[in-house]
């Protein structure tokens, strides 16, 4: 044979993994910590990160970055809680990667590598690395594309609802798989639907045994105080290296 083979998306990903080590990296010695925050459209990512922006803002100074296809609705929510937000627009991409969280990184203040000149942003507030100790990014609501891609988080925390049905983690397991944490909400509407919340945790563990697992409500408040204290001690545990 005369001409040559290239895996494009192995070369993506290697060069994504680059570039997200070295966001955790700098991130790291800034004392900032990130959390990468996933789920389907209307899961409820942007309740749940309101809840947890009204029991951390006091300890902690928190900055959003909202990914979407378009729109500003769900930056202009987190702004009134009163945390610093841009909002990212992909452009149509499902996902974002490393190189485009960087670049949100950026607009919020933090100069670190990476920024690919993907997409824009609108920034609504900013400031550098100090002013920092926690940025979540609420990635583009799909079970699929975001978990393939290492943004450079230090948690990756998703979502699953109960009107989605228990079955995920065996319909996508690379979600289940990839995460830390996963907050099953919606949990007040149990009775409504048929979920077994005892089935779909027995799945993710299947797929990761170190998921840790927490059922709330975005809509009550129900079971956020223990994440945010999850949240807190993380920070807690950077704050040194400043």
């Amino acid at each position: 044979m005369n001409y040559q083979i290239i895996e494009v998306k192995e070369q993506l990903l290697a060069d994504n993994d680059r570039t997200a080590a070295s966001t955790r990296r700098q991130l790291s010695e800034s004392g900032v910590f990130l959390v990468n925050l996933m789920g389907s459209p209307g899961a409820g990512k942007t309740s749940s990160l309101l809840q947890l922006i009204s029991r951390l803002k006091d300890e902690l100074r928190v900055g959003v970055m909202e990914a979407d296809v378009d729109s500003d609705v769900d930056a202009k929510a987190v702004s009134a809680a009163g945390a610093k937000v841009i909002q990212l627009h992909t452009g149509g991409l499902c996902h974002m990667d490393a190189g485009m969280t960087a670049q949100g990184l950026e607009a919020l203040g933090l100069n670190l590598p990476g920024s690919q000149g993907i997409g824009t942003s609108r920034e609504t507030g900013g400031g550098g690395a100090s002013d920092f100790d926690l940025i979540f990014l609420e990635n583009v609501g799909n079970l699929v594309c975001p978990a393939e891609f290492d943004v450079g988080a230090d948690l990756r925390m998703m979502i699953l609802s109960v009107p989605e049905g228990d079955d995920k983690p065996l319909k996508y397991p690379l979600m289940f798989t990839v995460s830390d944490v996963m907050l099953v909400n919606k949990i007040d509407t149990t009775p409504i639907f048929d979920f077994d919340l005892e089935a779909a945790s027995r799945r993710a563990l299947a797929l990761n045994p170190k998921l840790k697992i927490y059922p709330v409500s975005a809509k009550t408040g129900e079971g956020f105080d223990a994440i945010a204290d999850l949240i807190l001690a993380l920070c807690r545990k950077r704050r040194p290296k400043r």
